[in-house]
């Protein structure tokens, strides 16, 4: 069975403390249960989640949706990003399987970042190593004022902002995140293709700005 991996990497940092890690882990609490009741997402997707603060951690692996348990997160450090891709880049390289001679390897992967800062890391070495892999759908989302969406637009060109980083925004990115990996995971399953831009996926909310 060829997998639709999809990666989140959530901002933990000291500013997101507060209504905004509610939200996020709210969000994604709200995706898991809307995602399982998908006949192709829950075929297809895998997901997993990296945090990132001080330092990146993957706090789950790529996991069905059937098995998936969200564990506790909170909100602390300063803003890692540049470890979070080079994270997500080495469990890319150790968790997609690859195309072969004999099998198809999983569908590219999709990731979304979510930050509501500005990187205090050397996250252009973290963006460098990503890159290398070329593999990965990216959409980022920077929410709230303190995020610098110049930065993310040198990471992918597919970034949306939000203006607040409150709890209705913020659903609002998971309920479009969750519809995008619907999108896909139909995509692959009916016709063999993969999402290769924003404008295939389903329109975002109004409190969702695409940044061009």
């Amino acid at each position: 069975m060829r997998r639709l991996p999809v990666y989140l990497l959530l901002d933990t940092s000291g500013s997101m403390s507060g209504e905004p890690i509610e939200a996020v882990k709210n969000g994604v609490q709200v995706m898991i249960s809307s995602l399982r009741q998908n006949p192709q997402a829950i075929e297809t997707a895998f997901l997993s989640v990296i945090t990132f603060n001080t330092e990146a951690n993957q706090i789950i692996p790529l996991t069905d949706l059937a098995s998936f348990q969200m564990v506790d997160i909170s909100a602390s450090g300063t803003t890692s990003l540049g470890e979070a891709l080079k994270l997500v880049s080495t469990k890319i390289d150790t968790e997609v399987a690859k195309t072969t001679m004999e099998q198809k390897g999983d569908w590219k992967p999709l990731v979304f970042i979510m930050t509501d800062g500005i990187p205090t890391d050397n996250w252009q070495s973290g963006l460098t190593e990503y890159q290398k892999r070329k593999v990965a759908f990216t959409v980022a989302c920077g929410a709230g004022s303190g995020a610098d969406t110049n930065i993310l637009k040198q990471i992918t060109e597919n970034v949306v902002s939000l203006d607040n980083a409150d709890t209705a925004s913020i659903g609002k990115f998971f309920q479009w995140v969750t519809a995008s990996i619907g999108v896909s995971s139909s995509k692959v399953e009916e016709s063999g293709k993969e999402v290769v831009g924003l404008n295939e996926l389903p329109p975002p909310p109004s409190e969702l700005n695409i940044v061009v």
